[in-house]
């Protein structure tokens, strides 16, 4: 599997005819779920060692169930341990003289499998825990260290599908439908190893058996999946839109179009009902046609022992026959339907690493063979040469060959047209988008040849819309606590903040909730003017 991506490192997008589409049409990914999924997940668990524990712990703990069950009977056929004993009449077991030698073996056996079960409890929580916290770390990771293009052209919900809905099938829904499936798998192979001890003619029916469902998993598998890859999907767009309209709420309101937007989210809600209802329908039509053909063969082999004469085939083994039957048939489509609903959840693991793997990262934090000076820049002179910038490939240059010089302590004011390129000066000398051509010194300093943080730390900047995160006042001036309270004091009586701010209940510690909704917003512009003093950048 490769996912489609664009140049900028964007995934699981299609690319338009003209290759200049804004945000594009995430489509699902064909075909099983490669291999390459399963060893990231094995790897995210702790590596394959810990994977191989895992399951050799389950597979312990099957096997010394597998074994009491046989002890029991081995026990209960001795009977009373005399010779002159019948296959008819056993004697009474409690008058064995070895009794206690097969009570304790028993014994021994029923507390090794309840302390192989404790085991495998918290070693399966752990190990699956491992799993989708390095996944959702690794995710997380990416997409923050992510350049703007990258969200310039993924809408939020199909951010917040990965980090919701996905990870929530990863840490939950996956892991309670792999430990069934890995323990009925492992109960058919000990089934099959005592049917083949026991009634070797009954592994001809087992093949059949096999060879039938795995035909009707052949059959339903593909489409199960594709279906469940269609829900995922289509789960974006409701996120999105109900983001958008939360953070539009008051022109929605202003311009009268509520009905607007709320048969928008029924459709879309629809469409992703449909495909949930399909998902589910699927799984449940498989599951019938498992059943059936479960019944089918135990109808057979149930006819076949009626039918068949004593002196062929003694009654024990008639029994034991549709015994094993009953209980195979049962555990088989069990394994087969579990297989599918593993690699539909395995889909959101797939999800995941579409965006570990896909998404380009932007240049590195620091550069040790080129750090900054601890006192720079020392005046902030501005230098550009021949600087040239384009936000993403295949789009045009916005900034064409600029060659000017901003001298240390100059006050300049820019004046343009919309769209003519002042806000991309900020742009570029954050570095928010790399150069197509040029360079930009500070103090004679190749910004291009600095790490990232290094950079962004010595700046300061006051956006048009003023940005403040959810916490408090004192963390939004101070995310850091790099400074003490005089100095942010200091900071907000510069702007004329200070007496708003010692008027609110907590004053530094107030409450700031989502986007600082609670300030109005020329305030909201004033406290990241004193972030900016605080700072004190050059």
């Amino acid at each position: 599997f490769v996912p489609d991506e664009e140049d900028d490192g964007i995934p699981a997008v299609l690319k338009s005819a003209a290759g200049d589409q804004l945000v594009v049409k995430e489509v699902a990914t064909e075909g099983v779920v490669p291999w390459r999924v399963y060893h990231e997940y094995c790897k995210a668990a702790g590596g394959y060692f810990i994977c191989f524990l895992t399951l050799l712990n389950i597979v312990l703990l099957i096997g010394s169930t597998a074994f009491s069950n046989w002890w029991l009977s081995f026990w209960l056929g001795q009977g009373d341990g005399s010779s002159n004993r019948t296959s008819s009449n056993q004697g009474d077991i409690s008058k064995n003289p070895d009794l206690q030698y097969y009570q304790t073996i028993y014994g021994i056996m029923v507390a090794v499998m309840i302390l192989l079960a404790m085991i495998k409890c918290f070693f399966w929580t752990w190990v699956t825990l491992a799993a989708a916290s390095k996944l959702h770390n690794s995710m997380f990771k990416k997409i923050f260290s992510s350049p703007m293009s990258f969200f310039d052209t993924t809408p939020a919900g199909r951010i917040l599908n990965r980090f919701s809905k996905d990870q929530e099938e990863v840490d939950c829904v996956l892991p309670l439908n792999m430990d069934p499936f890995l323990q009925f798998s492992l109960m058919v192979t000990f089934t099959i190893i005592t049917i083949s001890a026991v009634f070797p003619l009954m592994l001809v029916a087992v093949l059949v058996m096999a060879t039938l469902f795995t035909l009707i998993l052949f059959m339903f598998q593909r489409s199960v999946r594709q279906m469940k890859r269609m829900e995922n999907i289509s789960r974006s767009p409701c996120i999105s839109l109900t983001t958008s309209t939360l953070q539009g709420l008051s022109t929605i309101h202003a311009y009268n179009i509520r009905e607007n937007h709320i048969q928008l989210f029924k459709t879309l809600n629809d469409i992703n009902s449909n495909h949930y209802l399909l998902f589910n329908c699927g799984t449940r039509w498989l599951s019938f046609w498992l059943d059936f053909m479960a019944c089918t063969i135990t109808l057979l082999v149930s006819l076949f022992v009626v039918l068949s004469s004593n002196e062929d085939i003694s009654p024990s083994l008639k029994g034991l026959a549709l015994s094993y039957t009953i209980q195979l048939t049962g555990v088989l489509q069990y394994v087969v339907r579990q297989s599918t609903e593993v690699e539909a959840r395995f889909n959101s693991v797939e999800r995941l690493q579409e965006y570990i793997t896909g998404c380009k990262s932007e240049a590195p934090r620091h550069i040790k063979e080129a750090q900054a000076a601890q006192d720079w820049p020392e005046n902030g002179t501005i230098t550009f040469q021949n600087y040239k910038m384009k936000y993403r490939e295949n789009t045009p240059i916005v900034l064409n060959g600029l060659d000017f010089t901003i001298r240390g302590g100059e006050k300049l004011g820019i004046v343009g047209r919309t769209g003519s390129g002042k806000s991309s000066l900020g742009v570029a000398l954050f570095r928010l988008v790399e150069p197509a051509e040029g360079t930009i010194l500070i103090d004679g300093v190749d910004i291009s040849s600095i790490g990232l943080h290094d950079l962004r730390s010595k700046l300061s900047i006051i956006p048009q819309d003023p940005v403040l995160f959810i916490g408090t006042v004192r963390y939004n001036l101070d995310p850091f606590n790099n400074y003490n309270e005089e100095e942010i004091w200091a900071a907000l009586e510069k702007t004329y903040m200070k007496e708003s701010i010692s008027r609110l209940e907590g004053k530094l510690q107030a409450t700031v909730i989502d986007n600082g909704e609670n300030f109005s917003v020329g305030e909201r512009q004033l406290i990241c003017m004193a972030r900016a003093l605080l700072r004190n950048s050059k």
